[in-house]
């Protein structure tokens, strides 16, 4: 047991790790080809936030575990908002600047719904996995468009706050051996995950769908802890929030979309009686503190976010599978 928890753990910070590098590599050749920064930063770094999540789901999935992979898309959703948003407002209350942000949110809710009205079958065919994957695609097509635009008009401070994270100067043949170790690490790394993760779930008599509600979805969200950490630090709220909104629809659309592509299956139906119904309101709750009058995200409202994350995990650990909300 405690070997399969370090196992896990190690897995956690090697995937981590290694996605890291991988968005590293990529931005760079990206780069050196000549794609422009602002698509870069939207697309290969956007994406490589969400990564960690992505391959631990599909990995999942493959190994007939759809109840991991479901519970990681949704529970990474849930603890953006409750737990890394909530402490960090909590700590420091976030300003809301970007217009962007604001023509972001509505994507969120709106792929948040097609999510719940594809989960409510209790399985993810190729279908769905086919309508989550080209709504990713739309997303980042539209976010381009309005960036370009805001771009032009120097009126959105999100888009020089995503350039300004891209790596500067490095040659392609390091990019080339971040890529290929990143490559080579992840799926180890995952499978040790999905592995381990199976081993505890049975040790301590809870569902494979809890654990990756859990303690899986913690472990593969520190990108964004990271990201979110790294902005507020420097007073760059927007790039923060923006990292939470943009890693959930990436979550929604292909951690969820690419298992069912690959893997199509069923899972535990809590996922979506109980579970998403929290992700849909949590994501309404964001929605509606981005858009307040004042558009802050203060103290108070940090501390009912961590305090909706510990109900939430009462929820989950103290109460049977078949609740539902």
């Amino acid at each position: 047991m405690l070997l399969a928890i370090v196992l896990m753990i190690v897995g956690l910070l090697l995937l981590v790790y290694a996605a890291d590098r991988l968005v590293y590599g990529a931005a760079v050749l990206a780069r050196s080809i000549g794609i422009p920064p602002l698509v870069i930063g939207i697309t290969v770094v956007g994406v490589g936030i969400s990564l960690p999540e992505l391959v631990v789901s599909t990995t999942a999935a493959i190994n007939d575990q759809m109840d991991l992979a479901v519970g990681n898309a949704i529970g990474s959703n849930i603890i953006n908002i409750l737990l890394i948003l909530g402490g960090a407002a909590l700590i420091h209350p976030l300003s809301v600047r970007s217009d962007i942000l604001r023509r972001e949110l509505p994507l969120l809710l709106l792929v948040t719904a097609l999510c719940g009205f594809l989960l409510s079958d209790g399985e993810l065919s190729r279908i769905d996995g086919v309508l989550l994957l080209a709504s990713a695609a739309v997303f980042m097509m539209l976010v381009i468009k309005i960036a370009r635009a805001a771009e032009k008009e120097g009126l959105d401070t999100l888009t020089y706050e995503q350039m300004s994270e891209l790596p500067q100067d490095s040659s392609n043949t390091v990019a080339f051996l971040w890529l290929a170790l990143g490559f080579i690490i992840m799926p180890l790394a995952s499978g040790m995950i999905v592995d381990n993760s199976t081993v505890i779930a049975r040790y301590f008599g809870v569902s494979e769908l809890v654990i990756g509600l859990t303690v899986i979805a913690i472990g593969t969200s520190l990108p964004e802890l990271a990201t979110f950490i790294a902005g507020a630090i420097k007073g760059e709220d927007d790039i923060a929030l923006g990292n939470i909104i943009g890693a959930n629809i990436f979550n929604t659309c292909l951690v969820l979309g690419l298992p069912a592509l690959v893997a199509p299956g069923s899972f535990n139906p809590d996922a979506f009686h109980r579970d998403y119904w929290v992700m849909l309101a949590v994501s309404i709750v964001l929605s509606g503190l981005c858009l307040m009058r004042k558009h802050r995200i203060g103290h108070l409202a940090g501390a009912l976010l961590l305090c909706g994350f510990i109900a939430y995990m009462a929820v989950l650990f103290l109460l049977p599978d078949s609740i539902a909300f």
